[in-house]
């Protein structure tokens, strides 16, 4: 007579307790919180450029110089204006004193002054306006100017974006509305570092409803030492909106998955002998390999966690012995 195969081997793993924070999925777009096209507000030609094509800034940085020959001539001829105006107002005020001008000559004189010291002020703005700092501290984009080339006013000379700490943009749902709460705290993946987690929190909700999508607007801000995340990035985001609670967890690799449903392989003690039984439950969340068992199984239940193809109820198996590393 033929013998009987040996029963099966198979890996087994424990329904295990495990703090889950209760949290909602969204995706949204990594956005700078200081990010613009830095560009002039006069117009002139290029005489001096600072900064290269990717280099870090520090806010009060010089960038870039327009030229200023013109404006420092017409400066100076508007300066001896000035001195000149100075020299009549105060020769006005010595002979008030004598009683030998008139109180409307010393006004006229004062006046003239002082439209001479705000043409001064009004060039020297000009000027300085023709010397572009940075506004803030961050990473100068591609230049889109050269040397010697005329800028209109408004010319878009190169993006500046501070990456130290970013925003992600998302929306929920109209239903989870009465869940989000500013300062909940946010955590972002990007496909750029899928195994990298970056930190933040709400920083802002919209008080009103999206019409077309019936959603509400959120933006978090998120930790970006490193300067990893970039503009424009598309995010998964988890926003935790409760503290962690006991969930009861398997891995994914415990459960079959079939058109009734799903199910695992408890393990029993008979006799000496080890045998399973297949079991219907019903699964909730899946987190990082894991999932959430709502039903069916209790806490330190044995489960197949490998080999559960060949299995059928009431079989016989032998459990593999984790191998000592």
């Amino acid at each position: 007579s033929r013998k009987a195969p040996p029963p099966p081997v198979v890996a087994v793993v424990k329904v295990e307790q495990q703090q889950w924070a209760n949290t909602l999925s969204a995706v949204g777009n990594i956005n700078p919180q200081l990010g613009i096209n830095l560009s002039n507000e006069v117009a002139g030609i290029v005489s001096n450029i600072h900064f290269e094509s990717g280099q870090a800034v520090k806010k009060g940085d010089l960038l870039l110089e327009l030229n200023t020959d013109t404006d420092q001539a017409l400066l100076n001829g508007l300066l001896a204006s000035e001195r000149l105006a100075k020299i009549q107002f105060k020769r006005q005020v010595k002979l008030l004193a004598n009683k030998a001008t008139s109180l409307s000559s010393h006004d006229e004189a004062r006046a003239v002054l002082d439209v001479a010291k705000t043409a001064v002020l009004a060039q020297q703005s000009i000027i300085s306006k023709k010397r572009i700092h940075a506004p803030f501290t961050g990473v100068m984009g591609i230049r889109q100017i050269s040397l010697g080339q005329y800028l209109d006013k408004g010319y878009s000379i190169a993006p500046l974006v501070s990456l130290s700490s970013t925003y992600a943009d998302f929306s929920l749902a109209e239903r989870y509305f009465s869940q989000v709460r500013i300062g909940q705290e946010v955590n972002v993946q990007v496909q750029a570092y899928p195994e990298q987690i970056f930190s933040g929190e709400v920083q802002a909700i919209n008080p009103s409803l999206d019409q077309q999508t019936r959603t509400i607007a959120i933006r978090a801000i998120i930790d970006n030492p490193k300067g990893q995340l970039k503009p424009s990035m598309f995010a998964n985001i988890k926003l935790k909106i409760s503290a962690p609670s006991p969930v009861l967890t398997l891995p994914e690799t415990a459960i079959t998955y079939n058109t009734y449903g799903e199910s695992v392989f408890v393990l029993t003690n008979n006799d000496n002998n080890t045998t399973v039984s297949q079991r219907s439950i019903k699964s909730g969340l899946h987190r990082q390999g894991h999932v959430e068992i709502l039903q069916g199984l209790t806490i330190d239940d044995r489960v197949v966690n490998e080999g559960q193809v060949k299995l059928r109820s009431g079989m016989p198996v032998i459990i593999a012995q984790p191998s000592s590393s």
